[in-house]
Formats: C-alpha cells, structure tokens, sequence
C-alpha cells in the first residue's frame, strides 16, 4: 500500500493499517506512507484489512492498494513424480518453462504496479507543492508591489511643497 494524497491540517502522510484473518486475530500492521503486510493464510473466510486516518485529523487520504498472494507448493521444479524422470520428456520441460515464465511475469507486474504506485504519490506531492509556490509566489508580488507604492507615496510627501501664502526665506 501507498499513501498517493494526504490533505487536513497536519497533512501527515502516515496511516496505521492492520490486517485480522476471519477469526479476528491481527496478522500485521504497517504504519508508513509505503508499507507491505505479509502474512500466511490456512483458514478460508473473508479477511479483514483495516486503514486508519487517526493520524491526519480533518483531512482525506487517497490510498493506492495492490494484493498479491503467493504459493507455498507453487514452485514444481524440484518435484518430478518418479515416473516421469525420463529426460527427453519436451511436455515436462514445456510445463516448467511454462511455469517459470508466469512466476517472472508475476514478479514484473507487482514490480510495474508498485512503480505505477510511486510515481503516482510523486505526482501528488508535485502538485501540491506547484499550488503552494504558487500561492506564496502570488503573495510575495503583491508584498513587493504594496510596499513600491507605499514608498512612493512616503517619497512625494517628502519633497512635497508647501503651498501657504507666506514664503520662508
């Protein structure tokens, strides 16, 4: 999980999640603006992922997810049936090939999506910080261009000639 947009008055990046199996029984936490929970599963249900906002009061958070479950019994290579250890066998070989190649291309997409992750959390970030140069730079012109004026006006006022009926000598 990622934080990709934090907004409030602290604006604090951080969120406490929790994961719980069908029991109720905590399998992990993670509190960081990136974190990962894993965890291993024996009991079938519904299990329970838990994100919390207490840290950023009055504020939202967008929370980009992405699960992934893995496979003790997944990796076959090693385990060739006693009847099959022929080595000319291209179906056994086309079978691992094939396996290795959905294990690699697994790994690629969790990598492509915790890269989606980032870079969309960079660009929030970008944004945000594009608004708030943007106001302060807005506010500085007007601080420059005010005090232009008011020393302007201190200037006439300075060589400013009295228009009385009595001249001084």
């Amino acid at each position: 999980l990622q934080v990709q947009r934090a907004t409030g008055i602290g604006s604090n990046r951080n969120i406490l999640v929790t994961a719980s199996d069908p029991n109720g029984f905590q399998l992990g936490v993670s509190q960081d603006v990136r974190g990962q929970i894993n965890f291993l599963t024996k009991d079938t249900g519904f299990y329970q992922l838990c994100l919390d906002n207490q840290q950023n009061h009055f504020g939202l958070m967008q929370v980009y997810l992405n699960f992934g479950v893995y496979y003790d019994d997944f990796n076959t290579e090693h385990k060739q049936p006693a009847e099959r250890k022929e080595l000319n066998d291209t179906l056994e070989a086309i079978g691992v090939s094939i396996q290795r190649l959905q294990i690699h291309t697994f790994h690629m997409w969790r990598f492509y999506n915790f890269a989606r992750m980032r870079k969309g959390a960079d660009s929030f970030l970008l944004e945000s910080n594009y608004n708030y140069v943007n106001w302060w730079s807005m506010a500085q012109s007007c601080v420059i261009v005010l005090s232009g004026v008011l020393q302007l006006c201190f200037l006439k006022r300075l060589f400013h000639a009295q228009t009385s009926g009595s001249q001084k000598c």
